[in-house]
């Protein structure tokens, strides 16, 4: 073990894809689904190429085996797409996520969840390209519609909150911006305070007091 907690998780993943490919084969479903947890074991030390490339080969895998349209294949383009919006390809990000929300509607509905999560992960592109209002309003819909569907500290919907604090912060909007992150923050707080996202939601808390003086 090298001590390096990131660097040990994407050792357990290899090892695991390792096995599954050896004994299922290259394509089976179980090892394009390995293959992505090692994929987003590389994204976490921000090995983004790497994680492209197996992201690219469980995209193509998924097409094969299950067609374009098959949910699992649509979760991987969004996958993809995202890190691809990493790496500065925001034009074909958004290209793709927005083929990922038109296929995740038919399957899933106007409000499914895999639906209302890709509209979040092209709300993101789509203020990463300086469209700060359709992120905005895009943002907005997906709040309201998690909130009926599951409720206020569903993390779906702390996420799409966060990213909306982002955009108003960016926006200038300051203290509308604070309020909502506040709001993330404490809605973290009665879930799990432990967890990740809730601690990476009190940092960004504690910038915006720095940056704000609120």
């Amino acid at each position: 073990m090298t001590g390096d907690p990131l660097q040990e998780a994407i050792e357990r993943a290899e090892v695991l894809l390792r096995e599954t490919r050896e004994l299922l084969g290259t394509e089976h479903p179980q090892t394009l689904s390995a293959m992505l947890d090692v994929a987003e074991a590389l994204w976490a030390q921000g090995r983004l190429i790497a994680a492209r490339k197996l992201e690219e080969e469980v995209v193509a895998g998924r097409c094969r085996l299950l067609g374009a349209g098959n949910a699992d294949t649509l979760k991987a383009v969004g996958k993809l797409a995202v890190t691809m919006a990493a790496q500065g390809e925001l034009a074909a990000a958004r290209e793709l996520q927005e083929e990922v929300v038109a296929g995740m509607r038919a399957l899933d509905g106007e409000t499914g969840r895999d639906t209302l999560r890709a509209v979040n992960n092209l709300a993101g592109t789509v203020a990463a390209q300086g469209d700060l209002a359709e992120a905005r309003d895009m943002l907005h819909s997906v709040i309201a519609a998690i909130v009926r569907e599951h409720g206020e500290q569903h993390p779906d919907c702390l996420a799409a909150m966060g990213n909306l604090a982002g955009i108003l912060w960016q926006e200038g909007d300051h203290a509308e911006a604070y309020e909502l992150q506040r709001q993330v923050v404490e809605l973290h707080r009665r879930v799990d305070a432990g967890d990740p996202s809730a601690q990476t939601a009190a940092a960004i808390l504690e910038m915006m007091e720095r940056d704000s003086g609120f």
